[in-house]
């Protein structure tokens, strides 16, 4: 019983990430259909677009991504994660402070970042293997292509980007900001999870 208590005390980086991403799935949901139909557009699965489109909606995917970083960052607070951002690059000093904590961080809890990296790292090849079951082993595709929600010259990688843009990228930016609160001990007003 100890040595669970132990591991799951190893996994709050990751626990953290994942409270997030629930209790904010409408915003982080919201932002992540934004890129995912900006993809679909791109890739021509409504036809085809201008090329002046295609780098208009680069622009709108990339600052939805942005948004959602700050957003992660400032804890749900998108001018608060503005904030640090600007302080990172704007003080010497807090940007040396933040270099020393995450360097203690990482000294102290090397063990903790591992398993976090691994556990990161199974989830996301998880979720990208069962997109690529879903837009490879099922008719989804060939059902969007028949009903003509999507072109005919549209390939697998509308479906498949799609959904990437909806779990494995945002999940990857929240894994990402969380991991910097944590080095930079900026964690503590996260709520601890338990796994239940």
């Amino acid at each position: 019983m100890s040595l669970s208590f132990n591991f799951s005390d190893k996994l709050s980086l990751l626990k953290n990430a994942l409270y997030f991403f629930k209790k904010h799935f409408v915003v982080i949901t919201g932002l992540g259909l934004i890129a995912a139909f900006g993809r679909v557009i791109q890739l021509g699965g409504f036809g085809q677009i201008a090329a002046s489109t295609n780098i208009m909606l680069e622009v709108v995917i990339e600052t939805s991504r942005i948004l959602l970083f700050l957003f992660v960052l400032g804890l749900a607070d998108i001018k608060v994660g503005v904030l640090r951002i600007r302080q990172l690059f704007s003080n010497k000093d807090k940007r040396r402070n933040y270099f020393i904590a995450a360097m203690q961080q990482m000294k102290k809890q090397w063990l903790s970042f591992f398993f976090n990296a691994v556990g990161f790292l199974i989830i996301a090849w998880c979720i990208n293997y069962l997109i690529d079951l879903l837009a490879y082993e099922t008719c989804l595709f060939l059902t969007l292509k028949k009903d003509g929600v999507l072109t005919e010259s549209s390939s697998e990688w509308t479906i498949l980007l799609f959904f990437k843009n909806l779990t494995v990228i945002p999940f990857t930016l929240i894994f990402d900001a969380i991991l910097l609160l944590w080095l930079s001990n900026k964690l503590s007003n996260v709520r601890k999870v338990t796994l239940s």
